[in-house]
């Protein structure tokens, strides 16, 4: 049910099979097998197929294309839409951005840019496929799986995704992220309260979460609760005081409230920030 075949994979990525399971055994990835030990792959693991395709096709050492994407496989965002990074090139190093941060896994020089919205939109058919097939395995299937399911489903079915994510907690009514991503996804369609309930229902299973504390943060702000608002986003800064968009943010409230150095203060560390992104 789960995962992409290798053919499936080289047609959306435009390799011939060969060189796909080359890139297998030179260690780029660990694609999962099936029942009969073919190769299945995930989307994260398109996502670094594609750049591994790139970063080889721009003439980088195996040596460094493996610890670009070891790296880079390391710190995909977990608990967040893959469809919303942006992966490039900048002065030599690989960039990932995930909308409100970027990072720098290890690479050598390389030039290429693209969306993994772009790959999100091509496995569109697939992944629905696997979510018929879900429904119908329903009973044989794991809270991960279908927390998998409805991350590669935000990006074609939100609808799809937030059943995938409510049979994930139903399942597992510890599974932090996906609370988080079902409280995303109602948060975007207006549920503001549903959305915090799962902010909070994933702060009590995993605490200090940065995505799930910045979450609350803003749906309550939405919600018209600024003072509870800025006390969760004092919370995330002091487990992440270089989360930059947190500093932004509690500087506006601030500032709204008159509060005019508490504000300065903020809005300064949220430029210094970005400046050494």
């Amino acid at each position: 049910m789960s995962g992409y075949t290798s053919r499936e994979v080289a047609k959306l990525l435009g390799l011939s099979v060969g060189r796909l399971r080359g890139f297998v055994r030179s260690g780029f990835l660990s694609p999962e097998r099936g029942s009969r030990g073919e190769l299945r792959f995930s989307f994260p693991d398109l996502v670094l197929l594609r750049a591994a395709k790139e970063l080889v096709e721009s003439r980088v050492p195996q040596r460094r294309v493996r610890a670009a994407l070891r790296q880079l496989r390391a710190e995909l965002p977990k608990g967040r839409p893959l469809s919303a990074l942006s992966i490039s090139a900048e002065g030599g190093r690989v960039v990932v951005r995930d909308g409100r941060r970027r990072w720098n896994p290890e690479s050598g020089q390389q030039l290429f840019s693209f969306d993994v919205a772009e790959i999100a939109e091509r496995v569109a058919p697939l992944a629905e496929r696997n979510a018929r097939r879900a429904r119908d395995a329903a009973p044989r299937l794991g809270a991960e799986e279908w927390f998998e399911l409805g991350c590669e489903l935000e990006a074609s079915s939100p609808g799809e995704a937030r059943d995938a994510y409510r049979r994930a907690v139903d399942l597992d009514p510890d599974h932090a992220d996906a609370h988080t991503n079902l409280g995303r996804q109602l948060h975007e369609a207006g549920d503001l309260e549903a959305a915090e309930a799962h902010y909070r229902r994933a702060l009590a299973a995993r605490a200090d979460d940065p995505t799930a504390l910045f979450n609350l943060a803003v749906v309550l702000e939405d919600r018209g609760r600024a003072e509870e608002a800025m006390a969760v986003y004092q919370r995330l800064l002091a487990a992440d005081p270089r989360y930059a968009d947190a500093h932004y943010n509690l500087g506006r409230l601030y500032e709204r409230m008159g509060r005019e150095v508490a504000a300065v203060r903020h809005l300064r560390i949220y430029r210094r920030l970005l400046k050494g992104r």
